[in-house]
């Protein structure tokens, strides 16, 4: 795997070619008729967002097309074809929003969205994404390392494990009106994973606010671990001392473990994990262990049997 290893540069120096392209690309294949329809409110009302380039994260892969990125996903809460969130998410409100950080911590604080947005310096980083079902992503996310949220509240030594919880309304999010799972949705990272300074605490993609069915307005990025881990529209975030049980590991603990790291080498129960289809190629690649990240996270499980603790 290789980085660019250049300090980082101004959004005002690349943001615009690649939105520019983006959406040029996106135009051509969609029309602007059909955008519009499928595209959320908050992606036109709102203005970009401002970040630099960390370019010590961002990949050389081709991205993934912001038409595949925002209207294929897997998001329960509103549905579980992925074509669901695109269509379902639009009339999630998502101001006022706030963040509810407590548990093992000394200084438990609410946090607004605004304030968020405003708390660190926002960085783009180009990151794989990869989900469970074998197919993968590349997308350019903007956001801050949650360890800079974390250092604010201080927490205890008691302070094991970092619980993510998101938002649980049935009205907005219809799909929550199902069994599939039991809401609200829970994940969990260890503390060292989530104060890693690749976990990401995320706003936007390609240039703007994260569009409604991508967890708006604010969720996490864990690259190295299977999507799901990577929790949106989050309203709490709880600090604790004992490993917290996580909506999938919930509902299917045989095939959804607490760890969820990215492992060509263990299948899911009812698939293999060993290749991957990136969304918009035909043929698939091999999955790589950690996403591709081993270089970065592999000294977080020194001593542990990642085959085992999947």
């Amino acid at each position: 795997m290789k980085y660019y290893k250049n300090k980082p540069i101004s959004s005002s120096e690349i943001t615009p070619s690649y939105l520019f392209y983006a959406r040029r690309k996106f135009m051509q294949l969609v029309g602007g008729a059909t955008l519009a329809a499928i595209m959320p409110s908050t992606v036109w009302a709102n203005d970009k967002l401002s970040a630099s380039q960390n370019v010590t994260y961002n990949l050389k892969d081709e991205l993934t097309p912001y038409k595949d990125v925002t209207s294929y996903n897997n998001f329960y809460e509103f549905g579980t074809s992925k074509e669901d969130p695109a269509e379902n998410a639009k009339g999630l409100k998502t101001r006022p929003w706030s963040i509810v950080v407590d548990g093992e911590v000394k200084k438990p604080k609410t946090f607004d969205i605004e304030e968020l947005l405003k708390m660190a310096p926002l960085e783009e980083r180009i990151y794989r994404f990869r989900c469970v079902e074998a197919w993968s992503m590349v997308i350019p996310w903007i956001g801050f390392p949650l360890n800079e949220l974390i250092k604010q509240v201080e927490p205890t030594g008691n302070a094991k494990f970092v619980e993510f919880i998101s938002l649980h309304d049935q009205e907005q999010m219809p799909g929550q009106k199902s069994s599939v799972l039991e809401w609200p949705y829970r994940e969990g990272l260890r503390i060292d994973e989530a104060m890693h300074p690749l976990t990401l605490l995320t706003m936007g993609l390609y240039g703007e606010l994260l569009p409604n069915q991508n967890g708006a307005p604010v969720r996490v990025v864990v690259p190295w671990k299977y999507g799901f881990k990577s929790p949106k529209s989050i309203v709490r975030i709880r600090f604790t001392e004992s490993q917290p049980v996580s909506s999938w590991m919930q509902a299917g603990p045989n095939e959804y473990g607490f760890y969820s790291n990215v492992n060509p080498d263990i299948d899911h129960a009812r698939w293999s994990q060993a290749k991957e289809r990136r969304i918009g190629e035909f043929f698939k690649r091999k999955t790589l262990l950690l996403n591709g990240y081993a270089e970065e996270v592999a000294q977080l499980y020194a001593g542990t049997d990642i085959n085992s603790y999947f």
